[in-house]
């Protein structure tokens, strides 16, 4: 969900200013589905990393390398067409304000909230309750020096083109900005709330859950990235678990086709008890851990 949210927003603020804090040697999880003439790796990624973050090598680079098609969950649209299509999402220009659809209660946690971070509710009056939750949740990690120029995919899609491989995505920007535009109103403004709530304590979690992944933690990962999603059912299921449904049967008809993938999605999609891996047994299919 988190990954989702900060990939969003990022495309609307700049990068972090702040200096970065010492970089990180991380061994993420990697996980393998095949049958006799076709190999699929499983890579959870972090769409937002510090400078200086290495993880790319080892086995990691060795499943890469070997693969002849990298998909990741969007392929980014021309920075002036994301904006675009976020923008036709997000702002609500003959709607009444944001703060109006609050209680009085929740309107003045969220005036703080900004405040906090030096941004004014008034300049965000006319933004739906979707997108403004996405920036809450963004500021901290930029504060931490986290950077959505430099996440997972950017590195995986650069080394594609490079050695020109197929790229593919599961999803259109489109379709990923609708999983939260078309939530209904009140559904938004209590992911909002929540995300006011969980400010204070944003950038613990952001560690944390940048730490389970260097780790390949990923049950441990799961739990912070995902907490809270059970008293949402409504939103996880949107958000988490049907599309990770429908990826795991766009994997089970994929392995039809012969030849060497490798899909990077966020990384808490590859976590927990409603993960990929965990739809694909049900069809008889097993990801194997490789690392």
């Amino acid at each position: 969900m988190r990954p989702l949210f900060l990939g969003l927003a990022g495309l609307l603020l700049v990068s972090a200013s702040d200096p970065a804090p010492a970089p990180i040697i991380a061994k993420p999880a990697l996980w393998k589905v095949a049958d006799a003439d076709t190999t699929i790796y499983l890579f959870g990624t972090i769409h937002m990393l510090k400078p200086g973050t290495r993880w790319f090598d080892g086995k990691i680079r060795t499943a890469f390398d070997s693969s002849q098609e990298l998909v990741i969950e969007m392929i980014e649209p021309a920075p002036g067409d994301a904006q675009r299509i976020v923008i036709s999402h997000a702002i609500d220009p003959d709607g009444p304000p944001l703060t109006s659809k609050l209680t009085p209660a929740d309107a003045e946690k969220y005036r703080a909230a900004l405040h906090s971070a030096g941004l004014a509710a008034e300049s965000y009056e006319q933004f739906q309750p979707w997108f403004v939750s996405t920036l809450v949740a963004l500021l901290p990690m930029q504060k931490l020096g986290y950077d959505p120029s430099i996440g997972a995919e950017k590195t995986l899609v650069a080394e594609a083109k490079k050695a020109q491989k197929k790229l593919g995505a599961l999803e259109t920007m489109e379709q990923q900005i609708g999983f939260f535009a078309n939530l209904p109103e009140a559904q938004q403004i209590r992911f909002l709330n929540s995300a006011v709530r969980e400010l204070p304590e944003a950038d613990k979690s952001a560690d944390r859950m940048v730490g389970d992944w260097a780790k390949g933690q990923p049950d441990k990962l799961a739990r912070v990235m995902n907490e809270g999603m059970d008293d949402m059912p409504e939103i996880k299921k949107v958000l988490l678990t049907s599309r990770n449904a429908r990826w795991a049967d766009w994997i089970a008809k994929r392995l039809d086709t012969p030849g060497t993938i490798f899909i990077a999605v966020g990384a808490g999609h590859l976590a927990g008890k409603d993960s990929v891996q965990s739809l694909l047994k049900t069809k008889k299919l097993k990801a194997v851990r490789i690392n």
